[in-house]
Order: structure tokens, then C-alpha cells, then sequence
């Protein structure tokens, strides 16, 4: 087994999934905003979506382990500074991704199931452009506006830029009086190609690939120069509308270009997943004559109704799917292994490579994961890569694939220095000297140092900042590090004190090298302007091992105020009610349970949180938009078959209007919800006198 991509994700228990997403966020992480924000990519299409893929699998099985740098939970960057902000009517959100002829069956399946049908459902497919993604909005049938994507709900404000590409028309007949049209701005090769002729002979440094060409030129804060740039435009979706285009995705596609859009010929109607994989494979063959870039077909359930029935996870949609192209190889040296220490105390070795081009992409970094991976061994302890180890001045390969960081492929054996010599993974971390256990069960060396560890609570801080988390602007990973290194801070208290601390006196934040007034005081207010701050945020800012930023908001949507969800914690000792209430929550397990409870037993914990706490006005989580909801606040249990719905559909139904689904029955459950075969939960809900409803009288309360 040589490729990670064919790790057994089953085999993997909670600690060697947690090893792993920790390496595989961080990389991922720095990988956006080299590829959104400095049209730099670190690495290719490819690796980044074998590495997502890789992620998605981990999660599928360990839900508890959603981190908020997950690659299905982050979308794109922040907006670089520079640009007006734009905030979407609608978010732009990304896609997931498959990679197998088997993954698009398994979508088509899974589609089918949510629905509860067993009939072919229709797809449209199209070609996935490899370029920006861009939104312009039409008011009244004028382009008003046009921003890019951003972090999927803030943009950049490009309105200038965009009016100087042709293909995008500045008014339009018979449109919708407010109309988002979605699509991606690109370069032609050959338009690619005199352009870089172009940038060499006058002096300037070449794109690497047309990508990035059109991203930078784009992203111009002079227009002019973006209006001397060859860039096209292709439409493929919509954002907000105040009246339909269509009753189906080809269908508006056709209306998109009935109004004078750009949409790609290629896009076919396919009624079965043979039919996708089909025209699939056809793109494929056609791929290099094509005349631009592509890296994938895109799937969508064309009847639109059913694509509103089918709804979103987090931030993709469950009604369509990215179909990527293969990977690419190369071989480098691998110059160093160094181990980097995670929030969590995880050592986690990292590759340092030989610069090498990989698909368009200089990758000069790679995870290794754990010891056991360097070593040549799965996590049964069954050899990978034919059982050779990886050491330092092997030569070996690297692929990116996917939304992934770049893996180690294989080791070239025959190219191996004769005085090479096995790796040896520390048993002491290598920033505070503390002994590096690794337990039984576990892949992952942690460190024992907790927060006398300088690395961890760095790490815990910079995740404290953080965009999903108190998101404070001008206190990045530099300046934690700085902040941190130099005594100014060394809890999240701290940073909150800095303005009385340092905003006077003569250790003015002013007068530290690289910053001014005007820098300290935009620093200051962003601090301010955190004291307010909703539950879900403070909660996922605490960095507390497995909790993502989807399970502290179902935390938060539970416990709703932070007095009560802490005092819950405190009293969610083993076999305690307030434990079994916490696992009850559906999405909290057991691991995840255990791991919040250990944190707020934790008397340094508590004392930091009383010092936080002390600053903060902590606001209940918001609400769904429930008005009139007669299951607003309810907590709802499904059981047995469900016959006119699936059990999927059924949940993020009742979810969207406001009740609580939980996954076990209890007095504090207010509607049971059974069906054939509803078992042990149906007696215990009649023996407690709960609401019991059939599926028919369920639909019937919920219109």
C-alpha cells in the first residue's frame, strides 16, 4: 500500500485520525491562502484533492474529529486586503469531490436514498473550469457589482475589473430584476502563452499557469491592467434571484445564455451514474485539445426542486459533486524530516523536499504523519510501500491529488545514499523537552508538557484568533508567536488586556518595530469588538480536543446559554445525567464527550476560563428562523423505518425548523417520531408518556 489515498480510513482509530487531520488542516490551511489570496499555489488541484478526499473519509467516520480547518468546512481565504468587502446575498459555496468511478455510483446512491426514490434521477455535467470563481449581480438588468469568492460568504469587490472582460455582458434583456450570475473567470492557452511572452520581455517574472495568470489579473487594483489581460468567462450557476429562471439546472443554463452568457457546450443531461461516468471519460479524451484548463466534471441533480429538497451540509451542497481528473508524479530528495507540535501536544513529522514542479505547483513540503508511516507500516501494523522505510536524502515521490497536502508516493530504492540510516522518531518534543508518550491504541507521539509547552499554547492561541473562532483582525500567527515570545501574552485573558497593558506607558504596542498608532489602535478596537461574542464561537475558540466548528454550534444550539452550557460540563462526570444528556446530542459522541468533560475538570482550565470569561459578554446562540414552527426548541427522536422520506431528509428537516434531533429518548424528549420496526426507543417513550407520532402525523404537524 504506497499511496495514502488507499489508506483503509476503517482501521484508523480516533487518535491516528486526530494525528492525522491535525497535519493535513494545517497544511491545507496554508495551501488557501497561497492559492486565493497570493494566486501562488503550494499545491496542485490534484494533491489538494487527494488530501481532502483523505479528510472527508476521516470525518465520515469519526464525525466527533470536524475540525474548523477542515477542508469541508473551509472555503477558500479571507479577502485580501486591498479590495472593498462584499458579503453574499447567497454563499458561494465549494463543491465536494470524488475521485473513482465508484465514488459518482456511491453519490447517485446516496442522492436517491436521502430522497427516498429508486428511480434515476437526472444530472447535468460540465466541465470544471480551473480558474476564479466570480459573482455578478444584476439589478435591474445592469451589472451593479461583481465579487470573487472569497471565504464563501465575503468576497472581494472586483466590479471594476470585471466590466472589462468581454464575455460578460454589462446589461441584460429580460432578466430577472435582481439576478446573481456565478461562474469562473479563465485564461485561454494560447492567450497564456503571449501573455507570458509578454511579462518575459518586459522583464517581468511569468505566470506559472494560466490560473494563476487570471487570478492575478483579476485581482488588479488597476482596472487598466486587468482590461490588458485576455480573460474569458463562463456561467454555470446562480446566486440570489427574485424570480426563477428555470425549473431545472439545464434549463437555466440555457436561460443564462439566452440572456447573453457564456456557457460551456459540453455540459450534457445525464440520467444515470454510467451516463456521468461516460461523459466523463468523453471530457477526459477531449481534455487537451480543449484550448483551457480543466481539472474535473461537475455533477448536479438537474430538477431543481429536488436539489432544494436535498439542501447543504455545512458548506457544499448535498446535490452535487466535483468528478476530479487524476493526479501527477514527481521525484525529488527528501532534505529533512521535522517534527511539528500541534495544539493538541501531537508531534507531527513534516517533509522537507527538494524543491520539485508537481502538475504546475513547486512543492516543497509533504506530511509524513506519524512514526508508523515513516517506518513502512499501516496502522495494523501491515507494511505500506512494500514494507521500506523513508529516510532523510531518499529520493522519493510525491503526488498531489485532489484538495490534499502533498503525499510521499513511493521511495526510490535503487537511489538511496549508501550511508542513509533509519529515522528515529523522538520520545521528547522538541520545543519544551517533555517526554513524548504514545499511548496504546493511538499513531500519534503526543507531548506531555499540556501548557507548559511553548509550542501548544501558541498553537491553542493562534486557534483562539482564529477566523471561525473570535476571528480578531491584526492578530495573526506572526503576531501571536511575537506577542507570545516576548511575555505579552500567554492565555486568551491576556490578549484581551493588552490595550491597558500596552496601550501606554513605555511599552507602547506602538512602538514595537513593524507597527504604528494607527496599526495598534485597528488592533485595539478588533479586541474590543470581540468582547461580544456568540456562544458557538467561544466555545470552538476554547480549542478543545475533537470539537469542529459544527459540533460547537450543536452545543451551543443544546445548551443555548454559556452559564448553562458550562455548568452542564462541570457536572458531566462518568454515568452522570449530565453525561448522558451530552453524548444523547446527536453529532456528540462518546469520545467527544469524554474529551469536554477532562477539560472543564481541569483546574487550569477553569481558572483561565474565569479570567476570559471575565471580559467577554457572551451572547445565546442564534435561533433558527423558526417563526411559526410548531417543533421550535423540540427535542425529536426518529425511529424505526421512515416510509415517505429518508432518515437523512427527515432530520435536516426538522433541523431547519428549529427542533432538536437527538439519538436517544429521555424524559427530556418531547416528540418520538416512529416507524416500522421503531423497537426498545418506541416502549420506552410510551412507558414515559411522551408524544409519539407516526411518520404520517409528523408530516401532518409540519405542513
Amino acid at each position: 500500500m504506497d499511496d495514502i489515498a488507499k489508506i483503509d480510513v476503517t482501521a484508523l482509530d480516533a487518535a491516528a485520525a486526530e494525528e492525522l487531520l491535525e497535519t493535513l488542516s494545517a497544511r491545507l490551511a496554508q495551501a488557501n491562502i497561497a492559492y486565493h489570496q497570493a494566486d501562488d499555489p503550494e499545491l496542485s488541484d490534484a494533491e489538494y484533492d487527494r488530501i481532502k478526499r483523505i479528510v472527508l473519509d476521516i470525518e465520515q467516520r469519526f464525525p466527533s474529529l470536524l475540525r474548523e480547518d477542515s477542508p469541508s468546512q473551509a472555503i477558500g481565504a479571507p479577502p485580501a486586503d486591498g479590495f472593498g468587502k462584499v458579503v453574499h446575498a447567497v454563499p458561494m459555496l465549494s463543491l465536494s469531490n470524488v475521485f473513482k468511478d465508484e465514488d459518482v455510483i456511491d453519490f447517485d446512491m446516496r442522492v436517491r436514498k436521502f430522497l427516498g426514490v429508486t428511480d434515476p434521477i437526472a444530472y447535468t455535467a460540465d466541465p470544471k473550469i480551473d480558474g476564479l470563481s466570480l459573482s455578478l449581480r444584476y439589478e435591474g438588468g445592469i451589472l451593479r457589482q461583481a465579487a470573487t469568492r472569497g471565504d464563501s460568504e465575503t468576497g472581494e469587490n472586483v466590479t471594476a475589473n470585471a466590466r472589462t472582460i468581454a464575455d460578460i455582458p454589462q446589461r441584460l434583456t429580460g432578466a430577472p430584476d435582481i439576478l446573481e450570475v456565478r461562474g469562473e473567470v479563465y485564461m485561454d492557452h494560447d492567450d497564456f502563452q503571449a501573455l507570458n511572452l509578454r511579462q518575459e520581455q518586459a522583464g517581468a517574472k511569468p505566470f506559472a499557469n494560466p490560473r494563476n495568470a487570471a487570478a492575478g489579473s483579476l485581482r488588479q487594483l488597476d482596472a487598466a491592467i486587468t482590461k490588458s489581460r485576455p480573460l474569458r468567462f463562463f456561467a454555470y450557476a446562480w446566486g440570489q434571484l427574485s424570480a426563477p429562471l428555470a425549473t431545472t439546472q439545464s434549463d437555466a443554463i440555457a436561460e443564462l445564455a439566452n440572456l447573453g452568457f457564456r456557457t460551456n457546450p459540453l455540459t450534457k443531461l445525464c440520467r444515470s451514474a454510467d451516463e456521468m461516468i461516460a461523459h466523463y471519460r468523453q471530457i477526459g479524451t477531449a481534455r487537451p485539445d480543449l484550448g483551457y484548463d480543466i481539472d474535473g466534471v461537475v455533477y448536479k441533480v438537474d430538477d431543481l426542486a429536488l436539489q432544494k429538497r436535498l439542501g447543504f451540509r455545512a458548506n457544499n451542497p448535498r446535490w452535487a459533486t466535483a468528478h476530479k481528473f487524476p493526479a501527477e508524479i514527481a521525484a525529488t530528495r527528501l532534505r529533512d524530516i521535522e517534527i511539528q507540535v500541534g495544539r493538541t501536544g501531537a508531534l507531527s513529522p513534516v517533509a522537507r523536499l527538494e524543491p520539485v514542479t508537481v502538475g504546475g505547483v513547486v512543492v516543497s513540503n509533504a506530511t509524513l504523519h506519524n512514526a508508523d508511516y515513516i517506518a513502512g507500516r499501516d496502522s495494523k501494523g501491515e507494511p505500506i510501500r512494500g514494507g521500506n522505510d523513508i529516510r532523510i536524502g531518499d529520493m522519493v515521490e510525491i503526488y498531489r491529488a485532489g484538495d490534499v497536502i502533498p503525499k510521499v508516493r513511493d521511495v526510490l530504492l535503487d537511489r538511496r545514499p549508501d550511508d542513509s540510516q533509519p529515522f528515529v522518531f523522538p520520545d521528547k518534543c522538541p520545543i519544551c523537552d517533555s517526554p513524548a508518550l504514545r499511548e496504546p491504541g493511538e499513531a500519534v507521539h503526543r507531548c506531555t508538557g499540556a501548557l507548559t509547552c511553548p509550542a501548544q499554547v501558541v498553537e491553542k492561541l493562534k486557534h483562539f484568533v482564529s477566523r471561525m473562532a473570535f476571528d480578531i483582525d491584526g492578530l495573526g500567527a506572526k503576531q501571536v508567536e511575537a506577542f507570545h515570545t516576548d511575555g505579552w501574552i500567554a492565555s486568551p485573558a491576556d490578549i484581551f488586556a493588552l490595550e491597558e497593558r500596552y496601550g501606554s506607558g513605555m511599552k507602547q504596542l506602538k512602538n514595537r518595530e513593524g507597527w504604528g498608532q494607527k496599526s495598534a489602535d485597528a488592533l485595539f478596537a478588533s479586541i474590543r469588538l470581540r468582547r461580544t461574542i456568540p456562544l458557538n464561537r467561544l466555545i470552538f475558540g476554547l480549542g478543545i480536543r475533537h470539537v469542529g466548528e459544527s459540533s460547537a454550534m450543536l452545543l451551543a444550539r443544546h445548551y443555548n446559554q454559556w452559564n448553562t452550557f458550562r455548568e452542564a460540563m462541570q457536572q458531566a462526570t462518568p454515568d452522570s445525567a449530565a453525561r448522558t444528556e451530552l453524548v444523547a446530542i446527536d453529532g456528540i459522541g462518546a469520545v467527544m464527550a469524554e474529551a469536554i468533560a477532562d477539560f472543564f475538570a481541569s483546574e487550569t482550565a477553569r481558572v483561565q476560563l474565569d479570567a476570559l470569561t471575565a471580559w467577554l459578554t457572551v451572547e445565546d446562540v442564534a435561533a433558527p428562523a423558526t417563526e411559526g414552527s410548531p417543533v421550535a426548541g423540540k427535542i425529536v427522536v426518529f425511529t424505526g423505518s421512515l416510509e415517505k422520506m429518508s432518515r437523512a431528509e427527515a432530520k435536516a428537516r426538522a433541523e431547519e425548523m428549529g427542533a432538536k434531533v437527538s439519538g436517544s429518548v429521555s424524559g427530556k424528549t418531547d416528540i418520538v417520531v416512529v416507524g416500522p420496526g421503531a423497537g426498545s426507543k418506541e416502549k420506552k417513550a410510551r412507558d414515559l408518556g411522551l408524544t409519539v407520532l407516526t411518520e404520517a402525523e409528523w408530516l401532518d404537524m409540519i405542513g
